[in-house]
């Protein structure tokens, strides 16, 4: 009698854990792949960096089975217009500029921008001083936006990705590079490439620039996903999940301040 009832409850288990699989929702997330320490494709072809494990952790939590896109970055927010994924998980900042298309869940981290130039370099961080200077940035960033905006007479060259533009300050063909500060330091300082270079100048943070950190986007009209992945990040900060990604990555926390 007992080993009948044994099977009949296995039976049922079995029934619910298919069930329960059947309920995943399909979710597609597009990212960049060329953006590390965040994101980017090893020697094998895999996607790796903090994005795709947060991004990850969060269709754990959300119970979502998750598949991955790369996308370049100046294609991206058109992509998922355009419907070839669902959300962005890819470092993108939430900017004002930005919710006019697409919208966002509340940020999983907020870093700051920062200079990088040649060892030995000074510079006066104003229009006047940086007039003729030679300043990489990636091409439809918040980074690009600033210096544009800010220092009109910079002779500013955008470029497809942050590694081409960390590559030529290392060359010598610019003068300074502007990105996210993380970005800068784990993907480019602490390499070989970067040992010519060192970070100038003050924090950049902003919000009419650099927004409210970064957060997924997703196509307007769809809040069931946002609230999803909101609750996700939640519940990823409050177990211990992020702070273990975190902690795989960098030596200090990238959340920034929680109440911001």
């Amino acid at each position: 009698m007992n080993y009948v009832k044994s099977l009949l409850m296995a039976a049922v288990m079995l029934v619910a854990a298919g069930a329960a699989q059947a309920e995943m929702r399909k979710v597609v997330i597009g990212t960049e792949g060329a953006y590390p320490p965040f994101n980017w494709i090893d020697a094998n072809g895999e996607l790796q960096g903090f994005d795709v494990d947060i991004a990850k952790a969060l269709c754990k939590a959300a119970n979502f089975e998750c598949t991955f896109v790369v996308q370049d970055w100046d294609g991206i927010i058109p992509g998922l217009i355009a419907k070839k994924y669902d959300a962005i998980i890819a470092s993108m900042s939430i900017t004002e500029e930005r919710k006019e298309k697409v919208d966002f869940t509340g940020k999983y981290y907020n870093t700051p921008a920062k200079f990088v130039a040649a060892k030995g370099g000074e510079f006066e961080f104003t229009a006047e001083g940086m007039a003729g200077k030679v300043i990489g940035v990636q091409r439809a960033t918040i980074h690009e936006n600033f210096v544009r905006d800010n220092f009109p007479d910079a002779d500013v060259r955008s470029y497809a990705t942050q590694d081409e533009a960390n590559a030529d300050l290392a060359a010598g063909r610019l003068d300074l590079v502007l990105a996210d500060s993380v970005a800068l330091d784990e993907g480019f300082l602490k390499t070989d490439q970067g040992a010519c270079c060192q970070f100038v100048g003050p924090d950049y943070s902003d919000p009419k620039w650099f927004g409210e950190g970064a957060g997924i986007a997703i196509r307007k009209g769809e809040e069931d996903l946002v609230a999803a992945f909101n609750k996700a990040i939640e519940t990823i900060r409050a177990d211990g999940t992020y702070k273990a990604i975190n902690d795989k990555y960098f030596a200090y926390d990238v959340f920034g301040d929680a109440g911001s």
